[in-house]
């Protein structure tokens, strides 16, 4: 990983199966969309025994520890930020030197329910922002084109690496490639189990 690499940005989820457990999936894609690496992670289901001893911290640390930083550091490619659609692999962030945002799903709302609930709106897109649809009080929401994304507050400094690293890609739906990751890891699983 080097900063040399092509400008890239990476995403990263995590796909609950009741089954299996936890799996990973990071892709990093060019600034055109196209793929670049990918790579997704065995299944981990925690035993009970570590359910006991994590207690409040165990998804925090299957998550940023186990999941999120064995994925992002496995990497070739260095990528200008790391977004996620899962708040939780947001505390993968002290494990890695990239900024890590998540994608901040717009809820639908009609203009008239957002004059009537003080949602934001951006032309033709309404964000809730009323208590039951805000954000935690410790992430940093900001926009980045017709994107929104947060932060953790503790690292506000990524908002602006992110903002001013990914104009190029502003204009994106950055939650689409979610969508690719959960086809490519449930395919791979898939075929694993034939």
């Amino acid at each position: 990983m080097t900063r040399d690499d092509p400008a890239s940005l990476g995403f990263l989820t995590v796909l609950e199966h009741e089954q299996l457990g936890l799996v990973g999936g990071y892709l990093i894609l060019n600034t055109a969309g196209r793929p670049l690496e990918f790579h997704c992670t065995a299944p981990v289901k925690p035993n009970r025994a570590q359910e006991i001893l994590f207690g409040p911290t165990l998804e925090s640390y299957l998550y940023g520890e186990q999941i999120g930083q064995a994925l992002i550091t496995k990497s070739d490619l260095l990528p200008l930020a790391v977004c996620t659609d899962i708040e939780r692999v947001l505390s993968v962030r002290p494990y890695v030197s990239l900024p890590v945002a998540l994608v901040v799903r717009d809820v639908e709302v009609s203009p008239s329910e957002a004059v009537a609930t003080g949602a934001a709106s951006v032309p033709g897109t309404y964000w809730r922002i009323d208590a039951a649809h805000r954000a935690s009080d410790h992430l940093t929401q900001f926009a980045l084109g017709t994107n929104r994304l947060a932060v953790s507050a503790g690292h506000i400094a990524d908002r602006d690496t992110i903002t001013a690293s990914l104009t190029e890609v502003a204009t994106f739906d950055l939650g689409e490639p979610f969508e690719r990751i959960r086809e490519a890891v449930e395919e791979a699983h898939k075929t694993n189990h034939v």
